[in-house]
Formats: C-alpha cells, structure tokens, sequence
C-alpha cells in the first residue's frame, strides 16, 4: 500500500502566485515582441493590466485585511507596503487609458510596470507569504472565495471588452 501523501488543497496563496506567474510570462512575451509590433503590444498590455487589476482587487478585499489582523504587529508593515504598490500600479495602469502602442511613453510606462509588479511578487513571495501561512488563516476558504471573485471580475473586464 502507498504511503504517498495527498497533496494539500489549492489555496489563496497557490493561487495568487500562479496569478504571479501568468504575469510574468505577459511581461516576458512583450519584451519579446518585435518593436513595431503595435497590435500584439497593445493586447498584452491590456490583457497584463486586467491580470494585474483583478489580481490587486481579490488581494485587497479578501487577503490584505485578514492578513492584517492576523500577523503580529511588526509585520503588518508588509502589507501596509503592499497596499502602496498596488496604488503605485494602479497609477500606472491608468496611463494606459489614454496610451496606445507606438506612443511616446508607451514602452517606458510598461516597463517601469514590470519593475514594479516583479519588486512586489518579490516582496510578497519571499516575506509576505511565508508570513500569512504561519497564521491561522484558512487559506483555503479564502481562496474558494478568491476564485468566486476572480470569475466575476474576469466576467466584468470580458462584458466591458465587448461593450468597446
């Protein structure tokens, strides 16, 4: 008889960092993109701003706050740094309300969003997390409710593309 050990549950962690890693690789693809390619950049523009935003949302209505009653109070400071990056981001993104590849600025505002975005996956990775799975959150209820929310937002961002 095996005595393999059945895999944990999926939870909001494991789930925020697939998230991670499906940003990266719209970061990757672009500085891979051919210079005037104008279409493809402004679709993974688009489609890393929607990641990035859903990603930001979940984070700060089902995990920041529980976290930050749950970690000891020196190390709320990571999240309170987190919640400052993603208004950082969130800046940026806005830019692109009004840019299109091509433009002056363009490139540039992404690229200083892929700093900013890879310093943060950075900082939660290697000090946030490990924090937040040493509480007692259940990090699997929260991220049953983070994938309820995922799909309506994905759901939001597909209706609003479609209104366009």
């Amino acid at each position: 008889m095996s005595t393999a050990q059945t895999p944990r549950p999926i939870d909001a962690l494991d789930m925020l960092e697939a998230d991670h890693r499906a940003i990266e690789q719209l970061f990757d693809a672009f500085e891979r993109t051919e210079r005037n390619d104008f279409e493809r950049k402004n679709t993974l523009v688009q489609r890393a701003c929607e990641l990035l935003t859903i990603h930001a949302i979940v984070e700060e209505e089902l995990l920041y706050p529980l976290a930050q009653n749950a970690l000891a109070a020196d190390r709320r400071v990571d999240v309170d740094e987190a919640y400052v990056e993603h208004f950082l981001m969130k800046t940026l993104i806005e830019r692109f309300a009004n840019l299109s590849a091509g433009e002056d600025g363009f490139d540039a505002t992404f690229k200083v969003l892929r700093e900013n975005a890879a310093h943060h996956i950075d900082e939660e990775e290697t000090t946030l997390f490990p924090q937040v799975r040493k509480t007692p959150m259940d990090l699997v209820a929260i991220g049953a409710k983070m994938a309820a929310r995922m799909a309506v937002l994905r759901e939001h961002f597909a209706e609003a593309a479609t209104a366009h």
